[in-house]
């Protein structure tokens, strides 16, 4: 009898220490890529080892229309300068304007299925790879643009070419809480992006990057009840949106956080991403009494957002996906931060 304590007093704590360690496993990782040309440096591939990182989803094009605004073509595709790594599996994204739907019928959609799968394949092979097990598609779709997109959903999962291959879609945030507009896209995975989600070109005081009020608004009590597997996608970027007599006029690429923290450049409104431009600054095009909001993502925001998904998800397995892969873009986050996202999940 006190064998059988002895026993189970070991057994007990052993058990739980074993469902502890599989409960508490990171999920996997990867990085989207979405530069035009697929050349990785000393940094870029350190992140990919740090967080061993899976997979690599490359944006290989955008599909629009054509300067005429009649046909549907690839835009700015991507081109490979080097393969990608063995360590990695390539999962290519192609990205749709959801406006070249307006105007197609099926058979227009069927056709442009059927061109999107052999330029995926060849764009693949000039990358090193010999096949991919994902092929996800990126549209922010609409209640007039979902029907046909989900008709190209279903209709380019049914070409032999893709008989292996896993088709998946992105999801934003309102499409999960209005899913009776927005419906649910007929795939067996989905990507979630925590990004993008306020109003960019509201003038004002406020990141429309993530935004931890918006999550909870459209992801509480929902999230959970989505009936798909789902990958979550987290943002590293930071980025200038520029606003001239409070109207936006974009978002600028020429100047940098040291140009902002120039007070001979800038003057800072106090407690607030705003930046007001004290002189002309032709190399950004910009000028004198220019409002630049400054966005950015802080360890913080996202230590907050994973914790937040992570009683939403309720133990569901996911992917992390961080966009993107980008040396700028890694120097404002370290392995160590990345690290310890990862482990919030």
């Amino acid at each position: 009898m006190q064998l059988r304590t002895r026993l189970l007093l070991f057994l007990v704590p052993f058990w739980l220490l074993i469902f502890n360690s599989c409960s508490n496993s990171k999920p996997e990782t990867a990085f989207y890529f979405w530069k035009t040309v697929f050349q990785l440096d000393t940094i870029e591939q350190r992140a990919l080892k740090e967080v061993a990182a899976q997979s690599i989803y490359i944006r290989i094009m955008d599909i629009d229309f054509d300067p005429s605004g009649v046909q549907a073509v690839p835009i700015s595709p991507v081109t490979f300068s080097q393969q990608v790594p063995k360590e990695q599996s390539i999962i290519p994204v192609v990205f749709i304007n959801q406006r070249i739907f307006a105007e197609m019928d099926s058979l227009q959609i069927r056709a442009l299925a059927s061109k999107i799968v052999p330029f995926v394949t060849a764009k693949v092979k000039q990358a090193g790879k010999e096949k991919f097990n994902e092929l996800q598609l990126d549209c922010d779709w609409t209640q007039s643009s979902r029907d046909k997109f989900f008709y190209l959903l279903n209709y380019i999962q049914e070409l032999p070419d893709l008989k292996n291959v896993v088709v998946s879609s992105t999801l934003r945030l309102h499409q999960v809480k209005n899913t009776l507009t927005s419906g649910i896209p007929p795939v067996k995975k989905v990507t979630l992006m925590c990004y993008n989600m306020g109003n960019l070109r509201q003038f004002g005081n406020q990141n429309s990057i993530l935004n931890q009020q918006d999550l909870n608004t459209y992801l509480n009590g929902t999230l959970r009840n989505y009936p798909m597997e789902m990958d979550i996608a987290l943002p590293l970027f930071q980025w200038f949106v520029v606003f001239r007599n409070n109207s936006y006029i974009g978002i600028s690429k020429y100047i940098s956080e040291q140009d902002i923290n120039n007070k001979a450049l800038f003057t800072p409104n106090p407690n607030s991403s705003l930046y007001i431009l004290k002189v002309d600054l032709p190399k950004a095009n910009l000028k004198r009494g220019d409002i630049v909001r400054f966005e950015k993502v802080t360890k913080n925001d996202l230590l907050q957002t994973a914790k937040f998904l992570r009683g939403e998800l309720k133990g569901k397995k996911h992917q992390i996906i961080f966009y993107h892969l980008d040396q700028a873009t890694l120097a404002n986050h370290g392995n160590a931060e990345l690290q310890e996202i990862i482990s919030a999940f």
